[in-house]
């Protein structure tokens, strides 16, 4: 008797699939629509970063309860928790840099300037 894949776990993989499909388009893109793309991915609202912190957020809290009930090793929600913390600090880290990648991505690419080669600089603000 073989048994069904929830509809969930169907969806997961179909997320994941995707998700492979846009990091291929994402290498072979022109600067232009790459920029778009990394917009879309970081939005604060509807971007994929805040998707996955929001679920890994959900993940945490359905975990704790496990944990508190035994059915889950505490180190299994303290492991997802301590990953939306890393996510969530992530995206404060690039909350500064998404208004230039909208600016830049909303350009036309015809009437964009090529900026001279800069040094790359790293300057983390904390």
């Amino acid at each position: 008797m073989s048994h069904s894949v929830p509809y969930p776990v169907r969806l997961a993989d179909e997320i994941a699939r995707h998700l492979g499909l846009l990091t291929d388009h994402l290498a072979q893109l022109p600067p232009h629509e790459a920029v778009q793309v990394i917009a879309h991915v970081l939005d604060p609202d509807d971007g994929l970063l805040n998707g996955v912190t929001g679920l890994m957020s959900v993940s945490s809290t359905f975990a704790k309860t496990q944990a508190e009930r035994g059915a889950l090793p505490a180190e299994v929600w303290l492991a997802l928790g301590r990953a939306t913390n890393d996510l969530d600090a992530i995206g404060a880290d690039l909350d500064e840099h998404r208004a230039t990648l909208r600016r830049v991505g909303a350009q036309p690419t015809a009437t964009a300037a090529k900026p001279p080669p800069a040094p790359l600089v790293i300057r983390r603000h904390r």
